[in-house]
């Protein structure tokens, strides 16, 4: 592991961000495209400044930095009851120029240190993507259900 990697945070998103987090967001799932995806599809907003805006003023939107320039970002939302015992992590994404370098997992590790009160993580990757579907499994979340399109991971919190 290098030591760019160890200096990496993942903060609440401020509205300055917003246009950054959606080019990385667009370039970032572009690249499904060489893993079976259509070309210029993604998640529903995945390219838009006014989805990313929303998750930004309903506080869901995060800035994930390396050595204080951001490279990706993450849309978080805690559900459940009590509130924010179920966090979906509804959209991770790096800029590409960091893929394969361990700032995946780094992600995912803050993601799930910001909920500390979370007793589980849910979230959704499209079958034909090996390359997230692998990802995620490799960090310890397991199916529990598939429709035609999705396949649905969750993660629960050892206490």
């Amino acid at each position: 592991m290098n030591q760019k990697q160890e200096n990496t945070k993942l903060l609440p998103a401020q509205s300055k961000d917003v246009m950054m987090l959606t080019a990385f967001s667009k370039w970032a799932f572009e690249t499904d495209a060489k893993v079976g995806g259509a070309e210029n599809s993604g998640p529903p907003g995945y390219k838009s400044a006014q989805y990313y805006s929303r998750m930004n003023r309903a506080k869901y939107l995060y800035s994930f930095f390396s050595d204080g320039i951001i490279i990706g970002g993450a849309v978080l939302i805690p559900n459940g009851k009590p509130k924010g015992s179920e966090v979906e992590i509804a959209r991770i994404f790096l800029n590409p120029e960091h893929f394969k370098k361990g700032y995946g997992i780094k992600l995912m590790q803050a993601a799930e240190a910001l909920f500390p009160e979370a007793k589980t993580f849910v979230l959704d990757t499209p079958i034909w993507n090996v390359r997230t579907n692998s990802f995620y499994q490799k960090l310890g979340y397991t199916e529990y259900k598939r429709n035609a399109e999705f396949v649905f991971y969750r993660k629960d919190r050892e206490n």
